[in-house]
């Protein structure tokens, strides 16, 4: 074909408006080929059950390698346009070759942005995050990118300038750091299959005390039960120790650990005839006799005296093995704690089956409002600091004892 016939001007404005023209028409098929794309895409994800395409859809891959029409287009467009000068050619041929590379690189970086999310919504959220591999491949991408770009605008090779950056390595180590200790706490994490997103974790240094939310190349969100949202540095999950409460999910028992304070004055020895008129039940009659579950014989030593305290204990041992939320194939203890200057203790320590908050706190409180309420039956009392009623029942009662002091 003969542009000089159909455009009769003088070379260099001949040259400059078919430059021009060959610009604005790969801007206009770049627009039309995005259009399509979209539009075919969008029509066919809406007509398949499948997931992929609409997550690679979302992301842009579609639309990324849609861009790379126009520098395609000016990239062999250019050379069949005479009258630009070999410097001029070259160089519009270099800038759309590096604009190709680019929407190649954001085309590979939205691919695995979108094989990432297939990752997530395809199994449970149990699952181990791949996000933080995900965030060190697109970075690696974008780097070859940047390599490259640069490479074929300066007309250097790839090589030549990884050289350079090995010069450059101390610099580089400090500038990704944060990027390299994540990355290596990332691979640790996953490998040994340490954290999971869904996870409860505990971080006091942090502030961190509920679910994990993502787990990325440089920062773990937590979202604590106030719904506040803590980031953490990957690393640090490394360097410093954590607790993860994902073993008491999986389990099915949460751990009940707590003590009722009693006063030791209450505490008394105990005769037959009386735990009779207590509590007349078989683990009551087992205890009398010297009976105590745990022991190798089951019996007692020489010595041994039956007390109220020890009748209560043997109670509430039988009360949280009767009870039908209560763990039986899992640790099942009552225990007395060293007396202190806040009164006796008595720990109960036993697995709910109920490992959701609200229901842990309900079975919980169910359970000590009954143990709480069955006190003064075995003749105990709890041990509490006087309150301001005590004090002023206690003044009240000493001003009447001195008005019925003859001579006050």
């Amino acid at each position: 074909m003969n542009l000089e016939h159909y455009l009769p001007v003088n070379g260099g404005l001949r040259a400059s408006i078919l430059v021009a023209g060959l610009f604005l028409g790969a801007w206009l098929i770049g627009l039309l080929v995005q259009w399509i794309v979209q539009r075919v895409l969008h029509t066919l994800a809406l007509r398949t059950r499948w997931v992929w395409d609409d997550v690679l859809l979302d992301h842009g891959v579609a639309r990324w390698l849609a861009r790379a029409v126009p520098p395609m287009i000016i990239q062999y467009g250019i050379v069949l346009i005479p009258g630009v000068p070999d410097r001029y050619d070259e160089g519009i041929a270099r800038l759309a070759e590096a604009w190709l590379v680019f929407c190649m690189g954001m085309a590979v970086s939205s691919l695995l942005s979108g094989l990432d999310q297939l990752y997530r919504q395809g199994g449970p959220v149990q699952r181990q995050s791949l996000k933080g591999l995900v965030q060190l491949a697109r970075l690696v991408v974008m780097i070859f990118t940047g390599l490259v770009i640069v490479g074929v605008v300066t007309g250097r090779q790839i090589g030549l300038l990884l050289s350079g950056l090995g010069a450059m390595s101390a610099v580089l180590l400090l500038v990704f750091k944060d990027t390299i200790l994540g990355f290596v706490a990332g691979v640790q994490l996953s490998t040994n299959d340490m954290l999971r997103v869904g996870d409860w974790i505990t971080l006091p240094a942090a502030g961190a005390d509920g679910h994990v939310l993502d787990i990325g190349l440089h920062a773990v969100k937590v979202r604590n039960f106030d719904q506040t949202i803590v980031t953490i540095p990957t690393w640090k999950l490394m360097s410093e120790s954590y607790q993860n409460w994902r073993g008491m999910v999986e389990a099915g028992g949460r751990r009940i650990k707590r003590a009722l304070l009693l006063d030791a004055s209450s505490v008394t020895e105990l005769t037959p005839e009386a735990a009779a008129g207590i509590w007349p039940g078989e683990a009551a009659t087992a205890y009398l006799q010297g009976q105590l579950p745990g022991l190798p014989d089951g019996r007692s030593g020489a010595g041994w005296q039956a007390t109220n305290l020890g009748l209560f204990r043997t109670y509430a041992r039988d009360y949280l093995e009767r009870h039908p939320r209560i763990r039986q194939d899992l640790a099942v203890v009552v225990r007395q704690l060293p007396i202190s200057g806040e009164g006796l203790p008595l720990e109960l320590w036993c697995f709910t089956q109920e490992t959701a908050l609200a229901g842990y706190e309900a079975v919980q409180s169910d359970i000590f409002e009954h143990l709480l309420i069955q006190l003064p039956r075995f003749g105990l009392r709890l041990y509490q600091q006087p309150a301001g009623t005590d004090l002023r029942a206690i003044g009240a009662g000493m001003r009447e004892a001195a008005t019925t002091v003859p001579g006050a």
